[in-house]
């Protein structure tokens, strides 16, 4: 009757359920007679999760690290320079086949949605047409949407525009900006309006880079919430970085968080590399270079975390381990409670998946059946152990298994003794 079946694992959510498959949808959940299936996964005791989600990277610079060399100063600026020179001399082929080396990477973590911005200050949209070929090539197990971003700024490049709406037409999902990189606020502003503009003509997504800066007087998720709401794109709009609100004042932000609300605007916070470069220029005390999630989260604005960078001229480690993120995003947040914590874990999964308008996913009748069995009893374990994936499942079909973690241990006294997950129980 089912392909496959996922026995006794224990949900998200606390239940106990099996998940029987059937091509590349859940049939069902619930308790299944193991003979009825191809195949069984034995799930026991162990975290059954929707997959992991991504909602803001650069596939087109990743694992570029050193080239042309690395990043003295460890600064966003210092990055997008290096990253200037490379694209210059970059080939496609390098592009796709990091991509799809990092891909591989993703798939293994159990990462199987990732929302990727590739540059379209370029005259020749090298790295646009590297991007589509990965994204192809990787249908089967990893849905990419990729956003049309103007690096070098939407006005301050002279051909950006013309190279931003080429790549869109090409079939790039989402349209990106960076205001914050413009010569002036007011450029900012209005490169805002038109990409947004662009977005409605189009029925497309909109995802800024927004205010990634320490400069409080950054306040362009201002207009970006404005003309959300004026174009009617509320829930297709989300604002990436944020960082300049961590320097805002409270009764700015006081009014700033409810406009946010009502656009129906996401926020994408990166604090694996928000925490490495903001605050650079500051001595002590240090901001912690992550914008206002808790706050924005009691005002019902959704929030996921994203990985950014990894080795790239922005950030010299990472592993494609999305539960790598949400742990640094609950100690830079101070999300310590249970409650903060599981909805830490629902930040790299099901918010991020809402932020994507992903289709049919989760753990539910009819969703796609991909999905993630983890070496964890529960999402908290699986933060705090960054637990091993030992299955991954992309569109029905097993993609990765790694063998669970315990180790033997040859203590005087204490035969067979074994260190496993839970160390105190």
């Amino acid at each position: 009757m089912f392909d496959l079946i996922v026995k006794g694992g224990t949900l998200p959510d606390g239940s106990v359920a099996d998940i029987g498959i059937t091509g590349d949808r859940i049939a069902a959940i619930g308790k299944l007679d193991a003979a009825e299936a191809g195949e069984v996964i034995d799930a026991t005791g162990d975290l059954v999760s929707p997959p992991f989600v991504d909602p803001h990277f650069h596939l087109d610079a990743t694992l570029s690290y050193g080239l042309p060399r690395i990043n003295a100063s460890g600064t966003l600026l210092e990055g997008i320079g290096l990253w200037g020179e490379l694209k210059q001399i970059v080939t496609q082929e390098e592009m796709v086949a990091r991509a799809l080396e990092y891909c591989d990477w993703a798939a293994s973590m159990g990462l199987l949605a990732i929302r990727s911005h590739v540059d379209t200050c370029d005259d020749s949209l090298k790295g646009v047409a590297a991007m589509l070929e990965v994204r192809d090539k990787v249908k089967n197990y990893i849905d990419v949407q990729l956003v049309a971003f103007p690096q070098d700024g939407f006005y301050r490049d002279p051909t950006a525009r013309a190279n931003t709406l080429r790549a869109l037409d090409m079939g790039v999902d989402v349209v990106g900006g960076i205001p914050h990189f413009e010569r002036t606020m007011a450029d900012g502003a209005a490169s805002v309006r038109d990409l947004c503009e662009i977005a409605a003509e189009r029925g497309l997504r909109v995802d800024m880079h927004c205010d990634e800066s320490d400069d409080p007087h950054s306040r362009h998720i201002e207009t970006l919430a404005y003309e959300a709401q004026r174009l009617g794109l509320q829930g297709r709009v989300a604002g990436s970085h944020l960082t300049s609100m961590h320097s805002m004042d409270n009764y700015y932000v006081s009014k700033l968080l409810p406009l946010i609300a009502e656009a129906g605007v996401a926020a994408i916070p990166n604090p694996l590399i928000n925490i490495m470069l903001q605050g650079r220029r500051d001595t002590f005390p240090k901001r912690r270079g992550l914008t206002r999630v808790k706050e924005m989260q009691a005002h019902g604005i959704t929030v996921g975390w994203g990985q950014d960078c990894v080795r790239d001229p922005w950030y010299s480690l990472g592993t494609a381990d999305m539960l790598d993120v949400a742990f640094m995003g609950l100690h830079v947040a101070q999300m310590s409670s249970p409650d903060e914590m599981r909805r830490c874990f629902d930040m790299v999964t099901v918010e991020n998946a809402r932020i994507l308008g992903l289709e049919d996913y989760g753990l539910h009748v009819g969703a796609i059946a991909s999905l993630v069995v983890l070496d964890a009893g529960d999402p908290i374990e699986a933060l705090r152990l960054r637990a091993t994936r030992l299955s991954v499942i992309s569109k029905g079909r097993i993609i990765a298994r790694t063998p669970r973690q315990d180790a033997a241990l040859e203590i005087p006294g204490r035969p067979n003794a074994v260190r496993r997950r839970h160390p105190l129980a």
